[in-house]
């Protein structure tokens, strides 16, 4: 690299730089060691900023978080909407990078500032009839609804699967008698268990439990 055209080192152009070598070389690749080569300079050099590789990770999970655009709800949106919104950004943001959920899901601690951001958002919850710990849980709970998923698409591309003909074609070898089964006739009917439809019925899913739990709770 140019040293006349090298980045200043600062702790934000470490994580810039290392979510681009994260989708170049995947958490397993990413190294201390390759950070400082793709910098320019020797690893000690990136300790005055981040000490540890944890804080590395961590402040790479809290850009891929900050990424989906934290916030309470926009003026004239139901919960619901925003929290169908917030999902799917989050889902993006996560896919955006290579590895993005494992990286989110190895963080120790996020920062202040995304701290408080979440707190505005438990804050538009309650304000809308939620108690603190029911929008807590459902926040949450979609967080790690979210996180599951995509860990599960990104492992497939790490891990290609069989084709869905040569999956559906060993699922039929093991019928008794040649007869239809359910399992079948749902991967026909419903497709990719991974793909768009099933992570909406998820999140819908989600959605109207937390809706039924907010009526039964009569703060609606």
């Amino acid at each position: 690299m140019d040293s006349d055209k090298r980045p200043r080192l600062s702790r934000e152009t470490m994580i810039e730089t290392a979510l681009r070598l994260l989708d170049e070389v995947g958490l397993e690749g990413l190294t201390v060691r390759r950070l400082a080569a793709e910098l320019g300079v020797q690893s000690p050099a990136l300790y005055w900023h981040i000490r540890t590789k944890q804080q590395l990770l961590d402040g790479m999970a809290d850009a891929i978080i900050l990424g989906a655009g934290m916030g309470p709800p926009r003026d004239g949106e139901s919960w619901q909407e925003w929290l169908g919104r917030r999902a799917r950004a989050y889902r993006d943001s996560l896919l955006a990078h290579r590895d993005g959920a494992r990286i989110v899901c190895t963080a120790a601690q996020l920062s202040p500032a995304t701290v408080r951001m979440f707190d505005q958002e438990l804050a538009a919850m309650v304000g809308r009839g939620f108690t603190p710990a029911l929008a807590l849980r459902t926040i949450t709970s979609v967080a790690h609804y979210v996180n599951g998923f995509v860990l599960q698409v990104q492992g497939e591309r790490r891990e290609p699967s069989a084709p869905p003909e040569d999956l559906l074609a060993a699922l039929t070898g093991q019928l008794d008698g040649g007869m239809s089964a359910p399992l079948i006739a749902a991967l026909l009917e419903g497709g990719n268990p991974l793909g768009e439809e099933a992570f909406e019925h998820g999140l819908r899913a989600l959605i109207d439990g937390t809706a039924a739990a907010l009526h039964t709770s009569g703060r609606q």
